[in-house]
């Protein structure tokens, strides 16, 4: 059965703020290759550690980083 899945904003929140991609990899000490999967939402487990991160690195609640999308 389709319980639909979650989708990340991160790709939207860092072109919303000017962020580069690499400046917060650099920050964060994430390597690039794994951030770029969660930004293009091409994953199958999420790294809690990670997602803390990003929410205090850009000053988020866990719902606007992450969206349920239901199934069609």
């Amino acid at each position: 059965m389709n319980y639909g899945k979650l989708e990340l904003n991160i790709d939207r929140i860092l072109k919303e703020r000017g962020i580069s991609k690499n400046q917060i990899c650099k920050d964060l000490d994430i390597p690039r290759s794994n951030f770029n999967r969660y930004c293009n939402n091409n994953f199958c487990r999420l790294d809690t550690g990670l997602l803390c991160k990003l929410c205090y690195y850009l000053n988020l609640e866990i719902g606007d980083l992450i969206t349920y999308r239901r199934p069609e």
